[in-house]
């Protein structure tokens, strides 16, 4: 069955091949060698699903099921993690995408992804010479009179050098990779036909939300003069925080492929012996990332969508902590109607008045499912939010019974996941990130 899905989507999109040239034929060559990559993929993920837990010979009575289910979770993310190690560029950014979902995907898909926010592939230096070349027209040498050949850090789309430019100053360089861009289209229309054969196989799990989100921000983040302009708003807007810190753009040495900025230095934020060294309160910075964010879903409605901890950088600056933020390529901009309804959902939970979680919770769209909505919003149990998230101490079991709920009620967070305003979508990712933020530095929410 799910051959006969694939070479039916392969034919129905077989003919657009006919149309290449030259370059554009090896492009459609490669392409078809990821999304034949992909395709294995997906057949021997969706194969081990059928053969192990809708074949009739377990079922979720049986004693061995949870056991079961979880080794084959952990089977199919293994092989989405090798896949997206082998095509790189868009398929890492979903594994990462997937990664940040904690408490909203099962627990063998989030932890197994997790390696992808630290372990990116990397470009050899003489392709991040010849991306320089090409965009900025010159030899490095001629802009650079020292520049790292290590990496700062890897990412699905780029890499980042330190360096140094004629005029002395220090700086930051992020460059492409150099097919990223060729590939991302055709990427993209693999991975929607394969959500689309998986969602034909197994109706209750559509994870359509995930290819629409990248589809309308990918483009966006492979523009890195978009991230200039991103990083340059989000300094405009927050001005009136002296202890946030935005590194400038250098606009002459920015192309949508190459992006030179202020070389800021500073510990990640998760870096919990760095603060104790530089004698660096946790709780302040905790205290301020949280009224960052806060500010920006609640007040401004610009909000900065990718803080992994490498992207939030913190250090001493005099007697207080400042915060270095990073990587403005993903934002969100939140309507006023989506802004006021999700903070009217807030204080219905803060208040613990149900009857208002559920008006607002379907003002959002979700339906009947506004209680597992608020649970997934709060990353708390049903029971904490009835009781009041205040008065009910945050607990390791509690934490453990929502994880164990993600892989228990999948086809129902799949269908908040998709009934959600697409604002909401990358409002989870960063609540998730900002969550392990407060987790690794020990100040979360009792």
């Amino acid at each position: 069955m799910v051959a006969r899905y694939l070479l039916r989507f392969g034919l129905l999109s077989g003919g657009a091949v006919v149309a290449y040239n030259g370059d554009e034929v090896q492009t459609a060559a490669i392409g078809g060698l990821r999304f034949g990559r992909a395709a294995v993929a997906v057949v021997k993920i969706v194969a081990d699903y059928r053969n192990t837990l809708y074949s009739g010979t377990i079922t979720p009575e049986s004693p061995e099921y949870a056991e079961v289910k979880s080794q084959t979770h952990l089977r199919a993310a293994n092989r989405l993690l090798d896949l997206c190690c082998a095509n790189g560029g868009a398929f890492v950014k979903v594994g990462q995408h997937i990664g940040s979902l904690e408490y909203l995907l099962p627990t063998e898909y989030v932890e197994t992804m997790k390696v992808l926010h630290s372990s990116a592939p990397k470009s050899p230096l003489e392709n991040v010479y010849q991306v320089l070349r090409e965009e900025l027209k010159c030899e490095p040498k001629e802009l650079f009179v020292e520049f790292d050949p290590n990496p700062l850090g890897a990412a699905s789309l780029a890499q980042v050098h330190r360096a140094k430019l004629t005029d002395g100053r220090e700086v930051a360089v992020k460059v492409q990779h150099p097919s990223v861009k060729a590939h991302a289209d055709i990427d993209m229309k693999g991975m929607e036909l394969l959500v689309n054969v998986v969602a034909q196989i197994f109706p209750d799990f559509s994870f359509k939300w995930l290819v629409e989100e990248m589809k309308k921000n990918l483009p966006k983040e492979l523009d890195f003069c978009y991230e200039a302009r991103n990083a340059e708003e989000v300094a405009r807007q927050f001005y009136h925080f002296p202890w946030l810190k935005i590194p400038s753009i250098d606009w002459n040495l920015t192309t949508s492929r190459v992006l030179v900025m202020e070389f800021c230095q500073g510990g990640q934020v998760n870096d919990r012996n760095y603060m104790t060294e530089h004698g660096i309160n946790t709780r302040e910075v905790s205290e301020k990332i949280s009224k960052l964010y806060s500010e920006m879903i609640f007040v401004n409605g610009y909000v900065h969508c990718d803080p992994h901890p490498g992207n939030v950088l913190v250090k001493k600056n005099g007697n207080s902590a400042e915060i270095v933020l990073l990587d403005h390529g993903l934002y969100t901009n939140l309507t006023n109607d989506f802004r006021v309804t999700y903070s009217k959902f807030w204080l219905s939970i803060l208040n613990a008045d149900l009857k208002e979680v559920q008006k607002y919770g379907e003002q959002l769209g979700v339906g009947e499912l506004f209680g597992l909505f608020a649970c997934m919003v709060t990353a708390r149990s049903w029971d904490s939010i009835s009781r009041g998230i205040d008065k009910k101490e945050r607990s390791s079991d509690e934490q453990d019974e929502i994880k164990a709920d993600a892989a228990k009620y999948l086809p129902e967070i799949s269908a908040v996941l998709n009934r959600v305003p697409r604002q909401m979508l990358l409002i989870f990712k960063t609540n998730d990130l900002l969550r392990g933020i407060e987790f690794s530095l020990n100040t979360q929410e009792r």
